[in-house]
């Protein structure tokens, strides 16, 4: 089989998308007979099968350096190239739409897998109308799909209650063996200039409207010394409290894996994650979690792992980070991981994804045309 993932969620500095793709790719590679190729955002055209193809585009103002391609023609004929036997997408804009085409064109199947929660997001930042038009413009694109893909059982209930019939529950992963204790590093608060007994917790992640920073930061500023905030993902430079550290992104997974480890617990204060991948890569490092009671955080954080904390409270979640240091940190810890290892590594995801792929591929299906939209096999931008 040759599966087609494409998205226009993919950069250097992105966050779960990227990880997931690029996690994705190496455990087919390394596990199956699965041909595996991406069409993403890239600063140029390259045309790779079984690789990552790029289609090029401007890099967004204001985002995390997303590029938008604009040519849905390039794209379709990209996909159409690739001769795909699968096509996954993981959004909800013109690569959705090219992908489907193709797959019809085609008579193979279509996936989506519903990554963000979209319609809350437009509606947060433009109002109830606009949420609702997009819930309609969801439900209208996923009915022409196979299965759309939901990381967490919140976010596949939500799809069926907008009457998306083929809503699958489809949990992320982890590596496993790259997010792990013994990443952990003693030196790290000497590092960072802080004492020995530094209460040392992290974030990473995009710094997002949505992932509510102000709210950790209000809390760090009621808990005062010796509670310490490492923040990766920021501007080194910014204005913060004394108790507060930023550190830019770590795009390579070891890296990010050493400071996760190295860290006391995770600290999340989003309340629109529809899956939490970064919490599950803390708790594969052996650390326990504080995260807010909303979203898809309480399918994977509960007392055996950690704290919930009423979400967008700072003084409940400085509550919550005060009461976790009153337990067995390192029971709490050695818990999580065995957690992950029991649900949520790689491994154990994407054979899950193999047998939704597996149940829709035999659907018999007519193409609507005998001829390719492109002839070319390696088409030019």
């Amino acid at each position: 089989m040759h599966l087609v993932d494409t998205t226009v969620f993919h950069s250097p500095t992105s966050g779960g998308v990227r990880r997931y793709l690029e996690a994705k790719h190496a455990w087919l590679t390394a596990h199956t007979s699965v041909r595996h190729s991406l069409v993403v955002p890239g600063d140029c055209y390259r045309f790779v099968p079984g690789g990552f193809t790029t289609l090029p585009g401007r890099i967004v103002p204001g985002t995390f350096n997303y590029r938008l391609p604009l040519n849905p023609r390039l794209w379709s004929r990209t996909l159409e190239a690739l001769e795909p036997d699968l096509i996954e997408v993981g959004d909800a804009f013109h690569p959705a739409w090219c992908a489907w085409r193709v797959a019809q064109r085609r008579g193979i199947p279509a996936v989506a897998f519903y990554h963000s929660d979209l319609a809350r997001l437009i509606g947060r930042r433009m109002g109830h109308r606009m949420e609702e038009a997009t819930r309609r413009y969801l439900r209208w694109l996923y009915g022409h799909f196979d299965a759309v893909l939901a990381p967490s059982r919140l976010m596949r209930d939500y799809l069926l209650s907008l009457g998306i019939a083929r809503a699958v529950f489809q949990p992320l992963g982890v590596d496993a063996d790259v997010f792990h204790p013994a990443r952990r590093r003693t030196d790290l608060r000497r590092e960072l200039g802080l004492s020995a007994d530094t209460r040392l917790l992290v974030f990473a992640g995009r710094f997002s409207r949505e992932k509510n920073i102000p709210i950790l930061l209000q809390a760090f500023a009621k808990l005062g010394s010796p509670y310490h905030l490492l923040l990766i993902g920021g501007d080194r430079d910014a204005r913060v409290a004394a108790n507060v550290t930023m550190v830019p992104f770590r795009r390579d997974s070891r890296e990010l894996a050493s400071w996760l480890a190295s860290c006391d617990a995770l600290v999340h204060a989003g309340t629109k994650e529809t899956f939490g991948l970064v919490v599950v890569e803390a708790m594969a490092c052996g650390r326990p979690v504080v995260g807010a009671r909303a979203g898809a955080i309480p399918e994977i954080i509960d007392r055996s792992v950690g704290e919930l904390a009423e979400p967008l409270d700072a003084a409940s979640l400085a509550e919550a980070i005060a009461t976790l240091y009153a337990r067995d940190l390192d029971a709490l810890g050695a818990a999580a991981r065995a957690k992950v290892l029991e649900h949520f590594t790689w491994s154990q995801a994407l054979q899950v994804q193999l047998a939704t792929y597996a149940s829709i591929a035999g659907a018999r299906r007519i193409p609507l045309t005998a001829h390719p939209v492109a002839e070319l096999r390696s088409p030019t931008p």
